[in-house]
């Protein structure tokens, strides 16, 4: 054996041991988070028996809030969702529709709908965006207000929307997206409960193929588009299992930006979303929480597993491929950005166990897993590890995988029962095992390209192309804002 191989032997040996140590890392965390998680559907669960959501929306209690809704090229959708936003059960809200600077009828088809005066009306500009070109009031709704700006990014869109808003409570819902008549109800109970409570999130699910009729689902279906059914899987692992469990620790660091509600103080006092960042909902709450814990306030950051937002997803590779990649991008984003965050006991548990989760699973996890693809099959062709070993290895971690995905499902049919037939939560457990062989694989490589491929301050929304929703069915878009 030359010098040369023998470098390469124990190179190829030393990294193999940490593949190892890393999915042992990786595991622990998931096992944590699986059993917090298990723990908060129950707790939610019993909370359930004794509380009326239907009370507490008509409680002089319940805080009134501001829906602020970014627009750009939406006019296939965007009049059905503004009816079905001014249609749900909260007893008080005003929704502000912000048109950045769409090339598009979306302006045209809001005045014509709802009958819209361009007004002069003063606010209070706390948060630096774009200029405003017109703010305009219906006459048919007096709680609905338009924004009409130049083109400036969604981050801008919603930052000119919180700066108009009445209310100390904000919620951001994307134009794409349809909430259920009562999600406004339970996502915001937590604010009720308990005055520590900053931020609010629901679940978002895919909404492909189900029946969609004026802005509301009418009948929930499982997409036969199979690229659907993995991201359906991907939805429910990632919300009931990731967002929950860190949700419990007060260590979330990500609110959907499809459904977050906030206290509007907190975000404008975290200087309201980043411009200069294509993962702005991430962002946000990253600041959230350097602030509150730089400042010693005591507040929460919670996730509320019943309320759903759903959204199109893609239906297409090349779309998809784009979507996560551009994910991956803001991912890193807001981890540079806040790097001092990273294992530093100042921020408790944030610092020590959510950064690092993000930093080393999220972030890194897809470079470590497409160089130990190369290196655990080097190291079989070179001789260092036995066939056994390396499908034992494989074996293990596909296995746990499957079992953390199928437990979300089942878990998801106990407590919600969002399907009306059983088969397709059967489906969706297969599709939970198929994951593993291919798909998880291309998701792994796409992140791994995107980890080379990010550069700073991009902000821009992206092409998309939407396609109305549909009474028989849902169509996809073209991207995934």
């Amino acid at each position: 054996m030359d010098f040369f191989t023998e470098i390469l032997i124990n190179s190829i040996e030393h990294f193999n041991r940490f593949v190892l140590y890393y999915m042992i890392f990786i595991n622990a965390i998931y096992t944590l988070l699986f059993v917090v998680s298990i723990r908060a559907l129950y707790v939610d669960r019993q909370k359930k028996k004794y509380w009326s959501y239907e009370e507490m929306t008509a409680s002089s209690y319940t805080p009134p809030l501001s829906i602020v809704v970014p627009s750009y090229n939406e006019e296939k959708t965007i009049v059905d969702n503004a009816k079905a936003l001014l249609s749900l059960e909260y007893s008080e809200f005003q929704l502000i529709i912000v048109n950045d600077g769409s090339k598009d009828r979306t302006l045209e088809q809001l005045i014509y709908e709802f009958k819209l005066k361009k007004i002069d009306m003063p606010y209070r500009r706390k948060l630096k965006t774009k200029d405003i070109r017109g703010i305009y009031l219906s006459a048919l709704f007096e709680n609905i207000i338009i924004i009409d700006k130049e083109n400036g990014g969604k981050a801008d869109a919603l930052n000119a929307g919180i700066n108009v808003a009445e209310y100390p409570i904000i919620t951001a819902i994307d134009a794409d997206s349809i909430i259920e008549r009562d999600s406004l109800s339970k996502v915001i109970r937590p604010f009720v409960e308990d005055p520590t409570v900053i931020v609010s999130g629901g679940v978002v699910r895919p909404v492909n193929d189900s029946i969609v009729d004026k802005g509301f689902i009418e009948s929930v279906k499982l997409s036969t588009s199979n690229l659907v059914r993995f991201q359906t899987v991907e939805y429910l692992r990632a919300f009931l299992f990731g967002r929950l469990g860190l949700g419990n620790l007060n260590a979330l660091m990500i609110v959907s930006g499809a459904f977050g509600v906030f206290k509007k103080s907190v975000v404008i006092e975290a200087g309201g979303y980043t411009e200069d960042t294509i993962g702005e909902d991430m962002e946000l709450i990253v600041k959230i929480h350097r602030r509150m814990r730089e400042n010693k306030t005591p507040y929460k950051i919670v996730f509320v597993p019943d309320p759903v937002c759903w959204t199109q997803v893609p239906e297409k590779v090349s779309v998809l491929k784009s979507q996560r990649k551009r994910w991956h991008k803001g991912l890193m984003d807001s981890m540079l950005n806040h790097r001092k965050m990273l294992l530093n006991p100042k921020f408790k548990i944030v610092g020590m166990l959510a950064m690092p989760y993000y930093f080393f699973v999220e972030m890194l996890g897809a470079v470590v897993e497409i160089i130990g693809y190369v290196t655990f099959l080097v190291s079989f062709w070179l001789g260092i590890i036995s066939l056994e070993f390396f499908l034992l290895f494989l074996a293990v971690s596909v296995l746990y995988g499957i079992f953390l995905s199928s437990s979300a499902i089942m878990l998801d049919e106990y407590n919600f029962s969002k399907y009306e037939n059983i088969s397709e939560y059967l489906v969706l457990i297969a599709f939970s095992v198929l994951e593993n062989f291919g798909y998880r694989q291309l998701n792994a490589w796409w992140r791994f390209i995107a980890f080379f491929e990010y550069r700073r301050h991009n902000k821009t929304w992206g092409e998309m192309s939407r396609t109305a929703f549909s009474p028989q069915k849902s169509e996809s878009e073209e991207m995934n804002g």
